[in-house]
């Protein structure tokens, strides 16, 4: 993090924790970083403390005794001046159910014990940028009437930061899903410029949708920070067990997303955000996951994403399967006219499929250099 714009007022980071060691360990980590530390051993101690001097960001434990983690994050975030302060949960419990719970509960992040400090420092940077743009934007909020057209830039720029940033955690957990969301995020764009040339009359989709898929598409994935390393790494096929557990990404990615959906119930990109996290993985005939629903049920943005992120699967390389090549990829996604896919988007696929070639083996070419 470059401190040389922060010198004279670093973020406060709060630390809470039962554990002795665990609170050396983290300050140590967080104080070589220049930030500003403060830490408790219990939940009491800091909900007390951090009512009168509300830190940046908070990194808290789950399991302590007289109060958990879980209630100390509910209890802060029905504090006004607290409500909006990142939670990031450190624990040493690592099952889907209760990063799922966290996340409902205000979390805006999970850390598994025993932590590293690469990914202790990338999600505290990440959740302190994510914080300081959105509450860049709230300020500007309150001026809306006369910073009309600036606040339009400025809520581009949030979105777009919001989007990167999230993105960005996933993308340190699998280095190639980085290549991926950039690739996904062009397919997108492609398809949906090409269903609004096929649909001009229909009006079905305008400038606004094309602009927000681009930007929603990097954050479908997002719930994977939740999926342990020994499923979402694994160099091999899923079991029927283990693929349960990598649905889950879906939960936990809209878990991750809702508490923006709250703040701004009304805003299009983070609902696109959300339709797309949720439903990319149904099929048009109602054989996908997690809901089942089929046809035009699924949003619109979310039956796009799902010719794209099959596209890029195919054509990708695995530990335990070889790359496909654009044809052969294109016939399975062909085939599937109807029955995985909406029809209407398989036709624009056909039409653009030249277009995501061109970006794959571009972006291949790149990996491999």
């Amino acid at each position: 993090m470059d401190l040389t714009a922060q010198e004279k007022h670093p973020p406060s980071i709060m630390i809470v924790d039962d554990t002795p060691a665990n609170l050396e360990l983290l300050a140590e980590m967080l104080y070589i970083k220049g930030y500003r530390v403060v830490q408790f051993p219990n939940g009491a101690t800091a909900l007390a403390a951090a009512k009168k001097n509300p830190p940046d960001l908070i990194l808290l434990d789950i399991m302590m005794p007289e109060m958990d983690g879980f209630e100390v994050c509910r209890l802060l975030k029905l504090e006004k001046n607290l409500e909006e302060v990142p939670v990031i949960f450190i624990s040493a419990l690592d099952d889907a159910t209760n990063k799922v719970k966290a996340f409902s509960r205000g979390g805006v992040d999970y850390v598994t014990k025993p932590f590293q400090e690469s990914e202790v420092y990338a999600r505290v940077e990440t959740h302190l940028k994510l914080h300081r743009a959105l509450s860049e934007l709230e300020r500007h909020n309150h001026h809306l009437e006369d910073l009309v057209r600036e606040k339009v830039r400025e809520i581009s720029e949030a979105q777009m930061a919001t989007n990167l940033a999230l993105a960005k955690l996933t993308e340190c957990r699998d280095y190639e899903t980085g290549k991926h969301i950039e690739r996904v995020q062009s397919f997108c764009k492609i398809l949906a410029e090409e269903l609004q040339r096929q649909s001009k009359d229909e009006g079905i989709i305008d400038e606004a949708f094309i602009e927000n898929i681009f930007l929603a598409a990097p954050l479908h994935d997002i719930g994977k920070v939740g999926i342990p390393d020994k499923v979402l790494l694994k160099p091999g096929s899923l079991s029927p067990e283990e693929f349960e557990i990598m649905k889950r990404h879906v939960d936990i990615g809209v878990a991750t997303l809702q508490s923006l959906k709250d703040n701004y119930p009304e805003n299009p990109f983070i609902q696109m955000t959300i339709d797309i996290t949720k439903y990319h993985h149904e099929k048009w005939n109602g054989a996908g996951y997690p809901c089942g629903i089929a046809g035009e049920s699924i949003p619109l943005s979310a039956r796009i994403m799902a010719v794209a992120d099959v596209y890029d699967a195919l054509r990708s390389a695995r530990p335990y399967k070889e790359s496909l090549s654009h044809q052969k990829s294109c016939e399975i996604i062909l085939s599937e006219r109807g029955r995985h896919f909406d029809p209407k988007v398989i036709d624009a696929f056909s039409t653009v499929k030249d277009a995501f070639e061109k970006i794959f083996d571009a972006s291949d070419a790149l990996f491999r250099s």
